[in-house]
């Protein structure tokens, strides 16, 4: 891969976002497809291919395609799945090392340092700060997931909000059918309609009846792996 389209590539890479390698099966021509750069850079390429590039963001993985007569391979080069986790409660201490064997990336948020502590929550990213604060630097995309389990609504409506306001692919919250009908009321007084709103899965977690943190971890985490594959929260 020449210099400018690595390092190209690794600043997208750092900044959560994926990109399309694009390259000739037949000669030595290759393009990035970042919808963030210069549409200069894909000099060359015809709207069909662009348009394959596109749709090759939501995808994983590397293939070869045609176009024109010619071969191209269109490899996608994406960040990997994260897991935000709201609250550094028990439920999040089974929950982080099984999304982490799963493959997600994982970040830990609560703004009470006598529970998030690398000591409870080791080889995890924690922010012993306020979701408002920490949220607005994590760059949710589509391939990010957020999951409140404070149970307490400063820590956790905050995280939500900011939650809505992104392209994450689920949104978790953890509580009774009663306080979560709260919840929903507080977000909707923040300016959210029921359309926005119907992507907050809640109470979260797929109905298996387990009542242990471990066993309220695997609903939790079954539920967001049967969304991102399936598409919605319920």
């Amino acid at each position: 891969m020449k210099s400018a389209l690595l390092s190209a590539a690794v600043s997208a890479q750092q900044q959560k976002r994926p990109v399309v390698l694009l390259r000739s099966v037949d000669t030595a021509d290759q393009w990035l497809f970042d919808p963030t750069a210069d549409p200069a850079t894909l000099a060359g390429l015809s709207d069909e291919l662009r348009s394959l590039c596109e749709a090759a963001l939501k995808c994983d993985g590397a293939s070869v395609i045609e176009s024109d007569g010619k071969s191209y391979l269109i490899q996608t080069l994406s960040p990997p799945y994260r897991l935000i986790v709201i609250g550094a409660v028990h439920i999040a201490q089974a929950l982080i090392p099984m999304a982490q064997t799963a493959g997600y990336a994982t970040v830990l948020i609560d703004p009470r340092p006598a529970f998030a502590t690398q000591e409870r929550f080791p080889d995890v990213e924690v922010f012993s700060e306020w979701p408002q604060d920490v949220m607005p630097r994590l760059a949710l995309t589509s391939r990010s997931a957020v999951v409140t389990l404070s149970h307490d609504p400063k820590i956790d409506e905050p995280a939500l909000a900011a939650a809505l306001n992104s392209e994450a692919f689920f949104i978790g919250a953890l509580g009774s059918r009663k306080n979560h009908a709260g919840r929903l009321a507080r977000l909707e007084a923040l300016g959210f309609d029921a359309a926005t709103l119907h992507r907050v899965a809640g109470p979260v977690g797929l109905d298996l009846g387990g009542r242990s943190p471990a066993e309220i971890a695997v609903a939790i985490l079954a539920q967001l792996i049967q969304a991102r594959y399936r598409g919605g929260a319920h």
